[in-house]
Formats: structure tokens, C-alpha cells, sequence
């Protein structure tokens, strides 16, 4: 029996660079100018990709929309009925920043998230002369937590469990 094994994840080749969505507000339109290039000339931007760079550029664009709005109005406003609340925009920043953080993590705009995107991977015909597996075993007691075994080389591994 013959186990192929993924490299990391399923690949994808980087094209041409995808078109800015015409719904983007200005700001939204900047970033996506921005981020666009460097992804694309980091090998890693594909088709595939359009509509989440678009989510994150459309989150930016309304977090400086609010930031701007946050530096006309105070943070606090009080209601037609006189109690104090926090100013709508404030609550949109927020919001933006969390939308923000999960799209860049998604699209490998952080250090973190970086280290983990695939760029560059070997084409068809070209093998890597060794895959290193990370292997994991459940937690003794049935926990959910696992511990990290130690690594072997793929063939090794397949030998052991009865790969070919």
C-alpha cells in the first residue's frame, strides 16, 4: 500500500495578481494595492485568495473610516434620553481590529502566521530527499491534550506502521 504524503496542505500555484474588487472603499482599495504586491511577489497569492484579501482590505477601510470618525467625535456620547455610552465608531474599530487580526492570520501577514505559509514549493518531479513527520499521540488517559512523540523520517515511519 502506497501513502502519499502532503507536504503542508494542498497546494496551489501563485498567479497573476488577482484585480482589486470595485466595491472596496478608497482605504480598502489602498491596502489591497499594497498587500496585493507583496503577497504576490512573496509567491503566495493566488486566485484562490481573492475574496478573503478582500474581507481583510474592507475591514481596514472601515477601521480607518472609524479611526477618523473617533478623531471628530469624543468616545463617549450621551443619549437623547442623557445616559452616557461608548461612541458607536468605537465599537466599530474594535470590531474591525478583531475582523483585522483573523484575516492576517489567515493570509500569513504576521510574523507568526508567516512562518507557517507554504511559498515556494518544490514542483511536480521534484522530491524533497527527506519528509520529517511531528508524530502525535494522544494524551495516556484519553485527555484532550497530545504529546509531541519523536520525529522520524517518512520512510522510517511508513516501514513501522506498514506503508510501502
Amino acid at each position: 500500500m502506497s501513502r502519499r504524503l502532503p507536504l503542508r496542505g494542498p497546494v496551489s500555484r501563485p498567479g497573476p495578481l488577482p484585480s482589486c474588487p470595485g466595491h472596496l472603499n478608497p482605504a480598502a482599495a489602498a491596502e489591497w494595492r499594497r498587500v496585493a504586491k507583496a503577497l504576490q511577489r512573496a509567491g503566495v497569492l493566488t486566485a484562490f485568495d481573492r475574496a478573503a484579501l478582500a474581507a481583510y482590505c474592507q475591514a481596514w477601510g472601515r477601521w480607518v473610516e472609524a479611526e477618523e470618525k473617533l478623531r471628530e467625535t469624543p468616545a463617549l456620547v450621551r443619549t437623547p434620553s442623557g445616559n452616557v455610552q461608548q461612541s458607536p465608531w468605537l465599537s466599530i474599530a474594535h470590531k474591525q481590529l478583531e475582523l483585522i487580526g483573523r484575516y492576517m492570520v489567515e493570509l500569513g501577514l504576521t510574523p507568526a502566521a508567516r512562518s507557517r505559509v507554504a511559498a515556494g514549493l518544490p514542483g511536480p518531479g521534484s522530491v524533497p530527499a527527506e519528509i520529517r513527520l511531528n508524530i502525535v499521540s494522544p494524551h495516556p488517559l484519553g485527555l484532550e491534550d497530545a504529546r509531541p512523540a519523536a520525529a522520524m523520517d517518512a520512510k522510517a515511519w511508513l516501514a513501522k506502521h506498514g506503508g510501502d
